[in-house]
């Protein structure tokens, strides 16, 4: 165990099971509904106050000028992979800081092994967090690589939150793309869901980095 993540063994175990009993499948774009995008409000900070909710938060913004080094890119050297930028890191800060200040309660928080996500968790939360392979990124994929992330994914927005905490996930736009048609935009968003356990998930809203300041002013 490294210091401030933890490996997802188990889970990484029931993903690569999944992938052997499960048909290859993999849908596009073309298969969701057209998606209507939601903007968070005054309420749906209360309900977060409540917990029992999962906040998919896309990493801070990046530095587009260094793409990752498909295929060469090293998990372990994150030089190999598109990096955090100086303003990603403030804005990823200023999201924890807001989601503090909104009185929003955190519990477990998972990421993706990038070093994108692993450093915005860190600057948002500055607490131990699992890093979890199974929200890797999934345009550095083939096909087949993308089925267990999928459903790991569809699996942590469907099981049910305590309430009184919310789950936190620190992965990438193309992720949630995968599973729902979903391109959240910015960098920094975070889209909120409500587990509904064996019936799925249910979208409930996203919260724009700028859009914190003017929803704690509200509360």
């Amino acid at each position: 165990m490294q210091k401030h993540m933890y490996n997802c063994q188990l889970q990484c175990f029931l993903a690569g099971v999944f992938l052997l009993i499960v048909p290859f499948q993999v849908v596009s774009a073309a298969d969701f509904p057209v998606f209507e995008r939601k903007a968070a409000t005054v309420e749906t900070i209360r309900q977060l106050q409540e917990g029992g909710y999962v906040l998919y938060m896309r990493h801070g913004p990046t530095d587009t000028s260094r793409p990752d080094l498909v295929p060469g890119v090293d998990l372990n050297d994150c030089s190999t992979q598109r990096p955090l930028s100086d303003e990603g890191l403030k804005i990823s800060m200023q999201v924890g800081e807001a989601i503090r200040r909104a009185g929003i309660p955190v519990g477990e928080i998972q990421s993706s092994p990038m070093c994108r996500t692993k450093e915005t968790a860190m600057a948002a939360f500055g607490t131990e967090f699992i890093t979890n392979e199974y929200l890797m990124y999934t345009s550095n994929l083939t096909s087949r690589e993308k089925v267990p992330r999928i459903a790991n994914t569809k699996r942590l927005l469907s099981a049910p939150v305590p309430e009184g905490t919310n789950l936190v996930l620190v992965a990438h736009a193309p992720n949630l793309m995968d599973v729902m048609g979903y391109f959240p935009t910015p960098e920094g968003i975070v889209v909120v869901f409500r587990p509904l356990g064996g019936q799925g998930f249910e979208y409930v809203a996203s919260i724009e980095p700028q859009q914190w300041q003017e929803l704690l002013k509200n509360l």
